[in-house]
């Protein structure tokens, strides 16, 4: 996000000093393509430069063309498909990875500044808006978009929209606020996470250290996240409390919603001891088998960071199953 953050502020400041600037988005890709839908970059004519739309010789051939496009004045938009195959007869893209993408260029023009600034302010306040690009130029609103993923339809190169959300659709929750979740945060913060932490100790120093968290929430009792944290197809959730206790009580409070992750850091031991006593009690076998416990991809990870690094991991190969 904060990627994405500087790219339109990069656009906004532009417009303000009234340099050309082009923006490039991807607007639909398929396979093993390295710019999804929704990555989009901004070059200036002041050779200032933010955001990637997939990076390699791909995107380094896209900027070198907004730049002389930029240089000959032109403002003419347009759409171009990239094939990642070195066999491909028309669209090459000159890498190799068998996918591929398809990529607007589209000079920003000083009329949509007022827009900008709207899509700054909602990522600022964290909340979610609606962009549409279409050959009728840029537009955004304050609201979200009906579809879920981003959309694009094309007729003709006069005849095609793109659509998307705008802002934090994931949103990581991390109960306990220790070493591994101070160690979490600042890796998550960098992969448009909407980090929230909870905690009950409120001048725990890793707390008090964590600038990386969107939210830090202060609880009397871990019984609580029930009604803190909410079910949801785009929630993943970790706990990693200071203790079997406490992890034992968030967990109670929120086994019976549904996230697109839900992990538990702990011993293979404390995690066979916790699943027992719960399936003694008459919880059903389903809802722990969908826990990913103990957290994180087994790579032998002992430091905070190396942890951070495994339940990351693990994270994404969660998320880009579906994404």
């Amino acid at each position: 996000m904060k990627i994405q953050l500087a790219t339109w502020q990069l656009i906004n400041n532009c417009l303000q000093q009234q340099v050309p600037v082009m923006l490039l988005y991807v607007l639909q890709s398929h396979g093993s393509s390295p710019g999804r839908p929704g990555f989009f970059m901004a070059v200036a004519a002041n050779g200032a430069m933010e955001g990637s739309i997939g990076g390699g010789i791909m995107e380094h051939k896209f900027v070198e063309m907004a730049r002389e496009r930029l240089r000959q004045h032109e403002d003419e938009t347009t759409i171009r498909k990239q094939v990642h195959n070195k066999n491909a007869v028309k669209d090459q893209s000159g890498m190799i990875c068998s996918g591929e993408q398809t990529i607007l260029l589209y000079r920003v023009k000083q009329e949509e500044a007022p827009a900008i600034q709207q899509i700054i302010t909602c990522l600022q306040q964290h909340r979610q808006g609606g962009l549409q690009l279409s050959p009728e130029g840029l537009h955004f609103r304050e609201s979200f978009m009906p579809q879920d993923e981003p959309y694009f339809e094309m007729t003709d190169e006069n005849n095609w929209v793109y659509q998307e959300n705008t802002g934090y659709r994931s949103h990581l929750f991390i109960v306990g606020g220790g070493h591994c979740a101070l160690a979490l945060s600042r890796l998550m913060s960098t992969m448009n996470f909407y980090i929230h932490v909870y905690d009950d100790r409120p001048e725990l120093h890793t707390i008090l250290q964590n600038d990386y968290a969107d939210e830090i929430c202060m609880l009397e009792d871990y019984s609580q996240l029930a009604e803190k944290i909410s079910a949801g197809h785009h929630h993943y959730v970790v706990v990693m409390t200071f203790g079997y206790r406490t992890d034992d009580i968030a967990i109670r409070a929120l086994l019976n919603k549904k996230f697109r992750y839900f992990g538990i850091m702990g011993s293979k031991s404390k995690i066979e001891k916790m699943f027992e006593v719960y399936i003694a009690e008459g919880f059903k076998p389903e809802q722990l088998y969908n826990l990913y416990a103990p957290v994180g991809l087994p790579v032998n990870s002992h430091t905070p960071e190396e942890i951070a690094v495994s339940i990351a991991a693990e994270i994404i190969q969660v998320k880009n199953k579906e994404d």
